[in-house]
């Protein structure tokens, strides 16, 4: 499938009759009757339209981006999303930043006012010795890298970060001090036990 440009040319045309002393004159005096707004030509006027291609173009689909969305509270989640600007806004709910604390050829895109704004920390992000040195706020994406913008995850890079932020996490603040705990999965919910009735000898 391709996307073509098509001008649309129409023609309008119309015989006024003037009084001149040579034909230059009388091209003059129209012309200068049309400028002023003296001939107005319309619908009436139409004499015919034509067709011509002026540019080509390939359609191409747009482009996705398999990667771990990372709410607070919750386990990450592998989704489909669009590479497009917007969309990756609409991922994070605002302005994004993208910042890069791994080796491996991944970013992390958050929302770039989500501290300000006061959205719920999310993940801790750690140094090599495990200390924690910063907090992603709100919901943030892990995507890969590609030679000049980001790419997919490769399904290790996915399974590897998957596991690295599969933790909810608590944050609570003791003084100048942020403590980091992990978010325990609830237990599945048993059904009580009904009770049999008592069996009474008759």
């Amino acid at each position: 499938m391709k996307k073509f440009d098509v001008e649309i040319t129409e023609t309008l045309q119309r015989t006024v009759t003037v009084e001149a002393a040579s034909r230059e004159e009388a091209e003059r005096m129209v012309d200068r009757g049309w400028c002023n707004g003296d001939y107005v030509l319309n619908a009436e006027d139409y004499v015919g339209v034509d067709f011509k291609t002026t540019g080509e173009h390939e359609l191409s689909e747009k482009k996705m981006l398999d990667v771990l969305l990372v709410k607070p509270n919750e386990h990450p989640q592998k989704v489909s999303i669009g590479a497009e600007l917007k969309d990756l806004q609409e991922a994070v709910g605002g302005s994004i930043d993208a910042v890069y604390p791994f080796a491996d050829p991944v970013a992390i895109i958050c929302n770039d006012e989500g501290k300000l704004m006061g959205l719920p920390l999310n993940r801790a992000l750690r140094d090599e010795d495990g200390q924690m040195y910063d907090a992603v706020a709100g919901t943030f994406l892990v995507v890969g890298l590609g030679e000049e913008d980001f790419a997919s995850l490769t399904p290790e890079l996915a399974q590897k970060y998957e596991q690295l932020f599969h933790q909810p996490e608590a944050f609570l603040k003791l003084g100048n001090r942020l403590l980091v705990l992990p978010v325990p999965d609830e237990p599945p919910t048993e059904k009580p036990r009904v009770k049999p009735p008592a069996e009474h000898d008759r």
